[in-house]
């Protein structure tokens, strides 16, 4: 099955009647800072963008002009977020099918189908989950783009406000440069609390 084309995949939904389909993917579960991002993207069934894949895949340069290609091309972009304080009061996990649930919902119109990688959502909206979905659905792999981008321009923006930490550089994640920061400095505002190492630190400031 990975070996599909990942717009046959979806076109087989599509012709069982399934429209609009939304891939919706996320970003952000792992890292010890910041929110975490999710996106849904409807894509026009005669859409065809060039080089869609996994965002994990991409370098940040191809990430860049994929996400405006992916912003003119779609029928339909939903965003959703869910940020470090919310994280720590619900858990990651939770916080992601948050973040999913409120992509879904900013979308213009309901879709009839969600493909969604490795969660399931208390939807009334018929849904496929499956691990690594990003490398199987073009409609998925568009939603990890967006939301990894969208994700990654609010990380600079926290770069901006807490400049010590480097998080233009790793977005958050734990990066020795990160955890030598963290050690140094003690967590800020955006930090997890919740998460290992940051729990072991002082409070914030």
């Amino acid at each position: 099955m990975a070996s599909e084309d990942p717009y046959t995949y979806d076109d087989r939904f599509r012709a069982q009647g399934h429209t609009p389909l939304s891939g919706v993917d996320e970003a952000g579960r792992g890292p010890l800072a910041g929110p975490v991002v999710a996106s849904a993207v409807v894509l026009p069934p005669d859409v065809r963008i060039a080089g869609l894949k996994d965002s994990k895949k991409l370098s940040p340069k191809q990430r860049e002009a994929l996400f405006w290609e992916i912003l003119t091309e779609a029928e339909d972009i939903g965003v959703g977020v869910v940020g470090p304080e919310e994280i720590d009061r619900i858990n990651i996990y939770r916080a992601t099918k948050q973040a999913m649930i409120t992509a879904i919902e900013d979308l213009s119109n309901a879709p009839r189908i969600l493909i969604i990688d490795a969660m399931e959502l208390p939807l009334k909206i018929k849904q496929v989950s499956m691990p690594r979905a990003e490398s199987i659905s073009a409609s998925v792999a568009a939603a990890s783009i967006i939301a990894k981008v969208t994700r990654d321009r609010l990380m600079e923006h926290f770069h901006s406000l807490y400049p010590a930490y480097g998080f233009k550089k790793h977005k958050g994640y734990a990066t020795r440069m990160h955890i030598e920061m963290l050690e140094k400095h003690g967590p800020c505002p955006i930090h997890r609390r919740s998460f290992s190492p940051v729990a072991a630190l002082g409070l914030p400031f």
